[in-house]
């Protein structure tokens, strides 16, 4: 059986990245953290690739209490730059890099891409209910205090009347990092 495994191994498609000197350059990690990111990444998804059935499990992983299923998918989309359905080692660590490293202002622009669900290049109500509901979610039935029903709804107002300077019912990048800054 072990011959057949191999074999099967070897059908498997794999993907490896192109370099991890090529990262290094482009990322915000040394050599040594990118190959311990890379065992790692290769632990959980021996493929090279993860979809995103696969993302949910291991995020479902860090919130027992909740259901991380929905925004889990907002994440992966966002991890996903080419939208072509799976995250590659390169794609994950550009993210980290940004996430962990990554300036101020990275960091916002890569959030504001997380909430901007369509990629449409505004933040809509609808939206950010979206995002704020899967955040809800996942924190589960067992926040404290507990929370009441039109809570999503109270936050995203908050955040309207806070980020939309204009009043034009959108939140626009250059919006979201000035009230952010703020």
């Amino acid at each position: 059986t072990d011959k057949i495994e191999d074999e099967l191994e070897m059908t498997t498609v794999c993907h490896r990245p192109e370099g991890l000197e090529q990262l290094e350059a482009q990322t915000n990690f040394t050599k040594r953290e990118l190959q311990v990111l890379y065992r790692g990444f290769k632990n959980e998804c021996p493929s090279g690739v993860v979809n995103e059935e696969t993302f949910k499990q291991i995020y479902a992983q860090f919130f027992p209490h909740g259901d991380a299923s929905m925004y889990a998918h907002y994440l992966f989309n966002a991890f996903d730059t080419a939208q072509n359905g799976s995250v590659k080692f390169e794609d994950f660590v550009m993210a980290l890099s940004i996430l962990l490293r990554g300036t101020v202002h990275e960091k916002l622009r890569w959030t504001f891409n997380l909430y901007d669900i369509n990629k449409d290049g505004y933040i809509n109500k609808e939206e950010m209910m979206d995002i704020v509901k899967a955040i809800y979610d996942m924190m589960g039935k067992y926040t404290y205090p507990v929370l009441k029903e039109d809570a999503p709804r109270q936050h995203v107002e908050v955040f309207f009347q806070k980020m939309d300077k204009n009043k034009d019912g959108v939140v626009t990048l250059d919006e979201f990092i000035e009230s952010c800054q703020e």
